[in-house]
């Protein structure tokens, strides 16, 4: 399995730390606001490289934070007139349903950067014993040309960033030996929450919160970590800077980041009233659709987020849908006899669609090459199966489906749903027309139901309905 590391610009071989295990750390959200879809895709990106590293056997400890104390969680708490923490414990809910719809399973550890405070004082303090580390009348700042490999994630060179101006530079108070330290520690300003600490009473910077949170739960060595590409500078740079300091080993060995995702070709502001948090979504599509939409373009490729493009996406899953549903219902009814010669030769060649899977993902969790492998088994599912295949042959063939399906976090089963009595009704009003030829009230049953938003479909195996 190759991944594509940040670090060395390169795909490499992926080889953990200790065999057979996987340790992983996910920068999550700041939780002020409901998620938009933006910090969905590395969500999802990095649930389905989670999903993959297990199915091939790893046994995955996978960490993600919610960072609950920020400037932003502040401001909201004080327009409401309530506490940081109520804002905090409200968004964590509210962003663990939408992980939930969007099928992306809950980490080993969601740590709080709350209740981490004591461990990041801790590793401030070794940083300041050991000399990376200055107390400017209660703010800490980190030294960054004392850390010879500053710069090594992001390719930035010190030097540049220094003659860059200030959009580059971490921060740029006058008390600062140099215009690139960047805050570790900061005193609290009037009603801000805060915790004690050797320097002030004060909050820790948002850098250090995922440095200690990665070695409390996953050790000081770590195999992957992975966010998106906007935190490669300076978050995860700062990060290594301080762990590597503290600790005095390789923070970690794979950086993996997804790149940008767009809004109709632009980037997502609130100010061009293209903003949609993934609540929003939820009312339009299931989620499904938006995991399906993520994983079907590589995850270090830039994403293009339209109305058009989930359609398409929410069709295309339909297929897969709809070919699980057709061998669902012929199986009951199929014969239980053993499976023909032709059909074992069918079960061989069905193989090579589960090989292309694996290739797909080995090279860089190439999603959507694994996609259309899945496609071709759809394909190969409709066109080689029908009311005469044995029983056996048609579970083997919706297991593998199902199966492809889940390493994605796709669902090939789909929701049970049930009508209302009303609906009940005039579905078997129809059919009691159709039966009596009388195709006029008929289609105008169809017609009626269409504009409430369920589709008929007549089947050789019976109505069928779904919603619009």
């Amino acid at each position: 399995m190759k991944l594509y590391n940040t670090l060395t610009k390169k795909k490499e071989e992926f080889i953990p730390i200790t065999e057979g295990q996987v340790k992983m750390y996910v920068c999550g959200p700041t939780v002020y606001n409901f998620i938009h879809i933006g910090n969905a895709r590395p969500m999802i990106v990095f649930d389905t490289a989670r999903r993959y590293m297990e199915y091939k056997g790893y046994d995955v400890n996978f960490v993600s934070n919610f960072t609950d104390v920020d400037d932003k969680i502040i401001a909201k708490a004080n327009e409401e007139g309530v506490s940081a923490e109520e804002i905090s414990t409200r968004y964590i809910a509210e962003c663990k349903k939408d992980m939930e719809g969007m099928n992306v399973k809950p980490a080993t550890t969601h740590p709080l950067a709350t209740q981490e405070i004591g461990g990041m004082i801790d590793m401030i303090q070794t940083l300041i014993d050991k000399g990376y580390a200055y107390d400017v009348d209660g703010t800490v700042y980190f030294r960054t040309r004392k850390f010879d490999e500053y710069g090594k994630l992001s390719h930035k060179n010190l030097d540049d960033l220094r003659s860059g101006g200030r959009s580059l530079l971490v921060t740029g108070e006058d008390s600062k030996e140099d215009p690139l330290d960047f805050v570790l520690w900061k005193p609290k300003k009037e009603g801000e929450p805060f915790w004690k600490s050797p320097w002030s009473e004060g909050r820790p910077g948002w850098h250090i919160e995922c440095s200690e949170m990665s070695k409390k739960y996953l050790g000081e060595e770590i195999d992957i970590h992975a966010g998106g590409e906007d935190l490669i500078f300076p978050h995860h740079e700062n990060e290594i800077a301080q762990s590597e300091c503290c600790n005095g080993k390789p923070f970690a060995r794979y950086w993996l980041h997804n790149a940008f995702l767009n809004i109709d070709n632009r980037k997502m502001s609130k100010s061009l009233g293209n903003f949609f948090t993934v609540r929003e979504i939820s009312e339009k599509y299931d989620l499904q659709v938006l995991r399906f939409f993520m994983l079907n373009a590589h995850y270090r490729s830039p994403l293009n987020f339209s109305a058009e493009i989930m359609e398409s996406s929410k069709n295309a899953l339909e297929r897969i849908l709809t070919s699980a549903d057709r061998l669902k219902d012929m199986i009951p009814k199929a014969e239980k006899a053993a499976v023909s010669d032709q059909e074992k030769d069918l079960l061989e060649q069905m193989k090579e669609f589960r090989n292309k899977f694996e290739m797909a993902m080995d090279d860089d969790l190439n999603t959507a090459d694994a996609i259309a492998a899945i496609f071709e088994l759809v394909k190969f599912a409709n066109t080689e199966s029908d009311e005469n295949s044995s029983r056996e042959y048609l579970e083997t063939l919706r297991k593998e489906m199902v199966s492809l399906c889940d390493i994605l976090g796709l669902k090939a089963e789909r929701k049970a749903e049930s009508l209302d009595e009303e609906i009940e009704a005039l579905i078997a009003k129809r059919q009691e027309a159709r039966k009596a030829k009388n195709f006029k009230l008929a289609d105008e049953i169809r017609d009626q139901l269409l504009s409430q938003g369920i589709i008929l479909e007549d089947t050789r195996e019976g109505v069928k309905w779904k919603r619009a």
